[in-house]
């Protein structure tokens, strides 16, 4: 009786042979794949011997972000502060070199930090109604914390001028003083010494003016009840609701 033995041809095992070295080659190159990408992306690591990777330090604080590049045996620049719409004064807002680059140990990274939001120049409201100007004065980013009223030339109700003067730069919000005109000086203040202080009260509001404080004096040489001194003084000229101040005699 025979026996048949059977084995694998030579071809066979020949092709095995390439697909297992096709594979292992496979194998090997993910895993030096995986291992550049770990070291150089997930945990990249600097290349030569003295050389470390420059820190994110956007958005902290110039003194945090100082301490950071020192940690990282890299030196200080400060390229000093620039006005920025959002960011807080103090925060840094650009550096270089950009974070993740390595470089040698001692490099310099010039570190700007924020100055805070721009300023606003006040606004020349000059002339301008009041209440023009004061919508003016809020559209610029500002606020009207005051009105002041003078005499002055300028019509009754018009903007003579803003304290701080237009054009001095302030924080956005900052408040200001508007100094508005309450027209200009043209009624003679009429002579009251001598008048019963309710014919003086009178004559003022006639005038257009108004009676202040009255204060009584003893004296002989008028009659009680009658004015003995005004301010300002009669023939002066007033603005329109000018106050004028008496003083009324009372018996001695």
């Amino acid at each position: 009786m025979r026996i048949r033995r059977h084995f694998s041809s030579l071809e066979g095992m020949t092709f095995d042979r390439r697909r297992v070295g096709i594979w292992t080659l496979v194998a090997f190159g993910a895993l030096l794949a995986g291992y550049l990408t770990a070291y150089l992306v997930l945990f990249p690591a600097p290349f030569l011997p003295g050389h470390h990777e420059v820190p994110r330090v956007l958005g902290l604080t110039l003194a945090e972000a100082q301490a950071e590049v020192r940690q990282a045996q890299l030196e200080v620049t400060d390229g000093g502060a620039e006005p920025h719409a959002s960011a807080p004064q103090g925060v840094v807002i650009w550096q270089d070199p950009p974070p993740g680059v390595i470089s040698p140990e001692g490099t310099k990274v010039t570190l700007v930090s924020s100055g805070g939001p721009p300023k606003i120049p006040v606004p020349d409201v000059t002339s301008l109604d009041a209440g023009l100007a004061e919508r003016l004065v809020n559209a610029a980013g500002l606020t009207v914390s005051q009105v002041e009223s003078v005499q002055a030339a300028a019509p009754r109700g018009l903007a003579i001028l803003t304290r701080p003067s237009a054009g001095t730069a302030l924080a956005p919000g900052a408040g200001l003083i508007l100094v508005v005109s309450r027209g200009a000086p043209t009624i003679s203040v009429p002579d009251l010494l001598g008048m019963a202080s309710a014919d003086a009260r009178t004559r003022l509001e006639l005038e257009g003016l108004q009676l202040g404080t009255m204060t009584r004096r003893r004296t002989a040489e008028a009659n009680p009840g009658t004015v003995v001194a005004q301010r300002p003084a009669a023939g002066t000229l007033a603005a329109p609701g000018t106050v004028v101040d008496i003083v009324v005699a009372r018996s001695p």
